[in-house]
């Protein structure tokens, strides 16, 4: 039996989309024994996972390079007979160059890549070139390994899970989460509080982790609609997940909620304010929809990740965005 380790340390959102090569690997060689490697607060997306052997877990915040040694020492113990290394910093390059894994995998970006066996290219699209998802681009490093198919990325909350969220479930509703580790991701609240006010009976939720609940609150009491309901800090990251599944709509921003509905397949309309879906990390469910400003500014994009403040103090790629595009996609 095969034994493949997949290392992925970045955000949420990268995390979720390296899900995408899970399917592929197994859908390919279902009797591998899979293990995942991701950033501490990010292994509760995982838990359950059938198809996960081992998740290792890097604890960059407490003893970070105490924590990667042990790593190194737990990897280099299964002797793996391939290594993936989705990420694209020097730590994951170390754990991968010195794996003492058959193949070891990844992309040139890496700093150690010319220890790696192989590694493949990872271009993020401009505005004016054709758009490559993110798990293509993953996909391209596994095709570095083996052909496998393509699979969209998926997460497996549990039974517990899905009763977690049951009494949110008990009428059509729709989510909102408004939150972003970066201002310049942030939908203005005046545009959340437009869309919430033409509703015609929709519950809302308004959702994220225990530190949007603030944001979440200013929102709701700004609104003139009554049937709202904040739940920020009430789910894990698998029960919003269930949650999503269930909505007759959700409402992101370029964030980590984005990902979960598109691990889910669930309804989704993904506002893109500073950042651009050409980056490669737009919605992949069935039913999505890309919103985002129709002016054409200069300053836009500022960045890949977006910015803590507006460069330029307008933020007109979020005050310009047509809250009404938001309404026509529940329609």
């Amino acid at each position: 039996m095969k034994k493949v380790l997949v290392i992925q340390t970045a955000f949420i959102g990268d995390a979720i989309l390296a899900s995408s090569v899970l399917e592929s690997i197994h859908s390919a060689h279902g009797n591998v024994k899979l293990d995942l490697l991701v950033r501490k607060g990010n292994e509760g997306l995982f838990s359950g996972h059938p198809y996960i052997h081992s998740l290792l877990i890097w604890n960059k915040k407490e003893g970070k390079y105490k924590s990667l040694f042990a790593l190194l020492k737990t990897i280099r113990k299964e002797k793996y007979d391939v290594v993936i290394n989705l990420q694209r910093f020097a730590a994951s390059g170390f754990l991968t160059a010195f794996s003492g894994a058959t193949i070891k995998i990844g992309f040139k970006k890496n700093p150690l890549s010319f220890l790696f066996d192989r590694a493949a290219e990872h271009v993020i699209s401009s505005q004016t070139e054709s758009s490559t998802h993110e798990i293509d681009r993953n996909h391209s490093v596994l095709k570095l390994w083996e052909e496998t198919p393509l699979m969209p990325p998926k997460l497996y909350p549990t039974v517990d899970d899905f009763k977690k969220v049951d009494p949110f479930v008990k009428e059509a509703f729709i989510t909102i989460s408004p939150a972003s580790v970066w201002e310049t991701k942030k939908t203005p609240v005046e545009i959340w509080i437009n869309l919430i006010n033409e509703l015609k009976g929709e519950k809302v939720y308004l959702n994220g982790g225990p530190g949007d609940i603030e944001l979440c609150e200013e929102l709701r009491a700004k609104v003139n609609y009554p049937n709202v309901e904040v739940i920020a800090g009430k789910l894990s990251l698998l029960q919003s997940a269930a949650l999503f599944s269930k909505a007759k709509r959700n409402f992101v921003n370029d964030s980590g909620p984005l990902h979960l509905c598109s691990a889910m397949n669930a309804p989704v309309t993904a506002v893109f304010c500073s950042t651009l879906p050409s980056f490669g990390f737009g919605p992949l469910s069935n039913d999505s929809i890309v919103v985002q400003t129709n002016e054409k500014l200069a300053c836009r994009p500022c960045g890949l990740h977006g910015k803590s403040q507006c460069p330029q103090g307008h933020f007109k790629c979020g005050q310009t965005i047509d809250y009404r595009e938001l309404s026509n996609s529940l329609k």
